[in-house]
């Protein structure tokens, strides 16, 4: 029988409410057994960007990281990432933050010009180094990943953090009993962001097409749901889409206010 392993990965705008994302660490500290953090940060990217006079640009949700941003994104995530670890240190939780350059944990390969989109310094991810995180799970360090990676050729490359998570969770699912949660602003997928009441308990990948189409599922969401179905394909047992107060909640088993993927 495999050894559980949560993954979790959580985005910018709960790390950048203050309330939010202490009750986040609360509930993630308390997570027993085998564990892996992912953040992102674009929220944060894009005020420092802001302040700065550089454009933001998107396309269906993905970042274009031209040379200018890059430095933005680098600054912010380190930033993140390092402020997360002593937050979670506070809260006696043995950690680690990283990003996919060190010990070559996650290569990944620049994005090519596409259909003329050219989203500059953002990689793809070429292999997931299984061997480092297993080993650093089984000193029970908890890794803490920034969602960096890079070229082999010196450079770093921004990666979507959904991506990141989505691409360790597959990787680890081999020897892992993995289940790999998306915390995030919202309840879960919404039918209709302004409606509380409209929460899709359950959504399987027809179901996503079909309201891709209609477009109900738009921006961030969609590459969010494009790696939670690649995460169940590759081998993971459970994928959920949450917020905090329902992450908190976890071990109710009455409380099920989430987003269930399969």
């Amino acid at each position: 029988m495999k050894e559980k392993l949560t993954i979790v990965k959580v985005g910018g705008a709960v790390l950048d409410n203050p309330a939010k994302c202490s009750d986040f660490l609360d509930a993630f500290a308390q997570i027993r057994g085998k564990k892996l953090l992912v953040h992102g940060g674009g929220k944060m990217a894009s005020q420092l960007a802001d302040s700065l006079g550089i454009e933001v640009k998107m396309v269906e949700g993905r970042r274009i990281t031209d040379d200018e941003m890059i430095e933005v994104v680098i600054m912010s995530y380190a930033g993140i990432n390092k402020k997360l670890v002593a937050q979670l240190l506070g809260r006696n939780v043995d950690c680690v933050g990283l990003t996919g350059a060190d010990g070559n944990s996650m290569p990944a390969k620049k994005r090519p010009v596409k259909e003329g989109v050219d989203f500059g310094w953002v990689g793809d991810v070429e292999k997931v180094n299984s061997s480092f995180f297993r080993n650093l799970l089984a000193k029970s360090i908890v890794p803490v990943m920034a969602p960096l990676t890079h070229d082999g050729e010196g450079h770093l490359l921004n990666t979507n953090a959904d991506t990141i998570a989505s691409e360790l969770a597959g990787a680890l699912s081999s020897d892992f009993e993995v289940s790999l949660n998306f915390i995030f602003d919202h309840k879960g997928v919404m039918e209709d962001l302004k409606d509380e009441h409209s929460l899709i308990k359950s959504i399987n990948q027809s179901d996503y097409l079909r309201l891709k189409k209609e477009g109900v599922i738009t921006g961030g969401m969609i590459p969010k749901l494009d790696n939670a179905f690649s995460t169940i394909e590759q081998g993971a047992s459970l994928v959920r889409l949450l917020n905090v107060s329902a992450f908190s909640q976890l071990n109710n088993p009455e409380s099920n206010e989430y987003t269930t993927i399969h």
